[in-house]
């Protein structure tokens, strides 16, 4: 991980690369690194911890020219060898012929090194601590019996495990090799130039019709002269001779991608989900007793009515949003559903087959633990079903049928308008099936639809009256521990407001089931670990308020978000946030959006990078 680009053409390369690396920040990085060929055997690399703007920085110190007319660059998440400067990319080859960027992980470098010292590669090659760098020197072990570097890629990747996005560039001649399996990589054509990078978000600037790389691809570009298109090819190591992709048009503007006038990209998108939420329910949400329209669902429609169980799968905010649509289905049609943990799920040998559904939730469409869950469920038999917010993306495809959250490009690592996006996915899909089943009678389906329709406009009262939530947050800003509790359908929506506290503040924060509290957490009560009670009018709202009189006798400060009208607080609580009014069931909602803004204060109070969190990458594409 994390960030590839990728440039043939007439303008300055090098230039164009780091731009797209620039874009690419939000998936996460430690350090980058820039590739640019000079002319036949020729090509100089510069690296840098850091952003790209450290990388523009170097190169400016160093006097390395941004011009030429192919670059590679890459911005890298550590996962083989610390962050540093030698184990950046790009990677060169022993004898220097190509250099190498790479996203993911080569679980089998260590036996291919031992298979080129057996045959007589000497130790001093290796100047880094990366798996990637032994691919480079694979690739360039296998050309003597390939001839081509095209020939000596399909050798090489034949005999590689993992997961890889890779960008080679050729010194001799100039020509680019690309290559993925497990891990993004799009393409795009534009005026007599040639764009490569790990998703859409650098290329769109430049062209809106935009190949995805299938598992096996391999694209070969050849640099032809200033007035002339690159020479493209494409191929799968799983077939003969050249295989064609359709082009997808991409809806995507450029001024998407800046701030729009706020502190941060994640502010941005809080602000933007009643936009969002709409967004999804545009053209689904049907009037009166009509059914819900999903058609993108229509394949997996009678598996999904006559499931046997429904495996949700998914990881992090993604696996929060499951959990939601496990009480979703299960109230409104009582048809069994589980939520797993995408990482556990394949290794715990899970009862699924035939007859079961399997769920698959990640808003870039690329998590790596959700996709191989979803491939073993498909290898038993399962239906296969997506919800994800990238067209075109690896699970989009895998499942071949799903929903679309239309959440737009989200830029902050951790995910805000994504999740509400996933619940809302999750409240059409359960409610359309309900219809469908006659699980719900008409009043309440009627009730449920119209409630929803009014969500957007809701969300958008919450961000109008932050005053409370920033009064609170601003209170506890040097709190060290906090705790998060919820019941029902709200303690997903704790774990939630607990993840992205720990993401970008730093934070300690545990959630729990507010009535697990006193089976062990409440040790942690005292008066400098603040608790936050998800706390709305529902039918866990009594017993929940018993659970705050517990934290209040023990002398902790509570933070109480509450539906908008309560006055049954004991005195006491020190924080109280109101939400409006809404259904239980579409709680979540709103009361999720005060603790991103929470969330958000504290990490700008305590002058944290909100928008990238050390460690954190925004597209996970390794397990």
């Amino acid at each position: 991980m994390c960030g590839i680009v990728g440039y043939v053409g007439h303008r300055e390369a090098g230039s164009i690369v780091i731009e797209g690396l620039s874009r690419l920040e939000y998936r996460g990085y430690d350090s980058a690194g820039l590739a640019v060929h000079r002319g036949p055997g020729v090509f100089e690399t510069v690296r840098s911890l850091g952003a790209t703007a450290e990388l523009t920085r170097q190169a400016k110190e160093e006097g390395f020219e941004l011009g030429g007319r192919v670059a590679i660059g890459h911005t890298r998440w550590a996962t083989h060898g610390a962050p540093s400067v030698r184990n950046a990319h790009p990677h060169i080859s022993y004898n220097g012929r190509i250099a190498l960027v790479h996203n993911g992980i080569i679980e089998n470098h260590a036996e291919l090194r031992r298979e080129m010292e057996a045959e007589g590669a000497s130790p001093s090659w290796w100047l880094s601590d990366t798996d990637t760098e032994t691919l480079a020197h694979w690739i360039e072990h296998c050309r003597p019996r390939g001839g081509s570097l095209l020939d000596a890629v399909r050798l090489a990747l034949g005999e590689v495990v993992g997961a890889y996005a890779v960008l080679i560039l050729d010194v001799p001649t100039g020509e680019l090799i690309a290559a993925r399996r497990s891990s993004p990589l799009a393409i795009g054509i534009g005026n007599f130039e040639v764009f490569i990078a790990s998703d859409a978000i650098p290329i769109v600037e430049h062209v809106q019709d935009i190949i995805y790389l299938d598992d096996g691809d391999i694209v070969q570009v050849e640099p032809r002269g200033a007035n002339e298109v690159p020479n493209v090819r494409l191929f799968n190591l799983a077939e003969e001779g050249q295989v064609e992709r359709q082009a997808v048009r991409v809806e995507l503007k450029v001024e998407e991608l800046g701030r729009g006038g706020h502190e941060t990209f994640m502010m941005k998108e809080v602000c933007e989900q009643p936009v969002t939420v709409r967004d999804c329910l545009r053209g689904r949400l049907t009037p009166g007793d009509s059914p819900i329209a999903l058609g993108g669902l229509e394949a997996a429609w009678p598996h999904l009515l006559r499931a046997r169980r429904i495996h949700i799968v998914a990881c992090g905010t993604s696996w929060h949003a499951g959990l939601i649509g496990k009480h979703l289905i299960e109230t409104l049609t009582r048809i069994p559903c589980e939520v797993d943990y995408a990482s556990e799920f394949r290794y715990r040998d899970p009862i699924v087959g035939p007859g079961d559904v399997v769920l698959a939730i990640s808003q870039s469409g690329e998590t790596a633990d959700t996709r191989a869950a979803l491939e073993l469920a498909l290898e038993r038999g399962a239906t296969p079903v997506g919800v994800v917010n990238v067209v075109g993306s690896s699970i989009s495809r895998l499942a071949g049928c799903g929903i679309y959250t239309r959440s737009g490009v989200e830029i902050g690592v951790a995910s805000t308008k994504a999740f509400t996006g996933q619940v809302t996915a999750l409240v059409l899909l359960a409610l359309g099936m309900a219809h469908s089943l006659g699980t719900l009678d008409r009043g309440a389906y009627e009730e449920l639809k119209a409630e929803l329709d009014t969500v957007p406009d809701k969300i958008a009262e919450v961000l109008e009256n932050l005053g409370p939530v920033l009064a609170a947050a601003d209170a506890h800003t040097s709190a060290r521990d906090w705790l998060f509790l919820g019941r029902g359908v709200s303690f997903p929506v704790a774990l939630e407001g607990a993840l992205k506290l720990k993401e970008i503040s730093y934070a300690h924060a545990e959630a729990y089931p507010a009535g697990e509290m006193k089976h062990g957490p409440i040790a942690l009560v005292e008066p400098t670990c603040p608790t936050v009670f998800v706390l709305p009018g529902d039918v866990h709202y009594e017993k929940s308020l018993s659970n705050l009189q517990e934290v209040l006798a023990r002398s902790g400060p509570v933070v109480a978000i509450v539906t908008r009208g309560n006055r049954e607080l004991p005195e006491g609580v020190g924080h109280v946030i109101e939400v409006p009014t809404t259904h239980e069931l579409l709680s979540p909602l709103l009361t999720v959006v005060p603790l991103q803004v929470l969330a958000h204060r504290v990490a700008s109070n305590r002058d944290c990078n909100v928008d990238r969190p050390r460690n954190l990458a925004k597209s996970v594409t390794v397990e």
